[in-house]
C-alpha cells in the first residue's frame, strides 16, 4: 500500500471512529470536501499544512521519525 493510501485509510477510519461525515471533517479543518473526499481513496498528495490541519480535526499529529541512524 502506498503513502497516499496508507494516510487515506488511517483518516478514514478516525473519522468513522469518531462519526465525523466527509464534510463535517472538511469543514473543521477549513479544508474542501473534494480535498477529503481524494484524500480518503488515496487519489491526493496532501501537503503537510492540509495533513496537519486534518490531524488536529481528527485528535491525531503527523510525525517524523528516523529509521536508520547514522
Amino acid at each position: 500500500m502506498g503513502f497516499q493510501a496508507t494516510i487515506g485509510k488511517d483518516i478514514r477510519e478516525r473519522r468513522k471512529e469518531l462519526g465525523i461525515t466527509q464534510s463535517a471533517l472538511a469543514e473543521l479543518a477549513e479544508v474542501n470536501v473534494n480535498t477529503i473526499m481524494r484524500l480518503e481513496r488515496g487519489l491526493t498528495n496532501p501537503t503537510l499544512e492540509v495533513l496537519v490541519r486534518i490531524g488536529e480535526a481528527l485528535g491525531m499529529e503527523v510525525k517524523m521519525e528516523v529509521k536508520y541512524k547514522a
